[in-house]
């Protein structure tokens, strides 16, 4: 059974940093692209990072480029997402999910439905 937790949410200030880590369970790990998703209430699911099952080709959506850094640990099953110079528009749900290794090329990569399993989320919220 496949399990994704996220961790490392919580309550910051505007400017400051959080580290998201995501751990994964049941699967190859590094037979798997990753992403992390954000979601707030009454909008869709938003893309927010992606890296490949190898470590390399990493996407950012525009909102976050230059600010947030994926990463990933194959040896631990581990995702992180370190988030810097956080803003009160960051604010949501961050869910980390998993993409077969072919869908790690544009436009796959935002796309959530290419991604097959998801964690339960974790809350960030930026006060400003």
């Amino acid at each position: 059974q496949v399990q994704l937790v996220e961790s490392g949410g919580g309550l910051v200030q505007a400017g400051g940093s959080l580290r998201l880590s995501c751990a994964a369970n049941g699967l190859t790990f590094n037979n798997w692209n990753m992403g992390w998703f954000r979601q707030t209430p009454g909008k869709e699911r938003e893309f927010v990072a992606h890296i490949r099952w190898s470590g390399d080709n990493i996407y950012y959506a525009d909102s976050v480029k230059g600010r947030f850094t994926i990463s990933r640990d194959n040896a631990k099953s581990m995702l992180y997402l370190q988030m810097n110079r956080l803003k009160p528009e960051d604010t949501a749900v961050y869910y980390c999910a998993t993409s077969a290794r072919i869908y790690s090329s544009s436009p796959y990569y935002r796309d959530r439905t290419k991604y097959a399993f998801w964690g339960q989320g974790t809350q960030v919220t930026v006060s400003s």
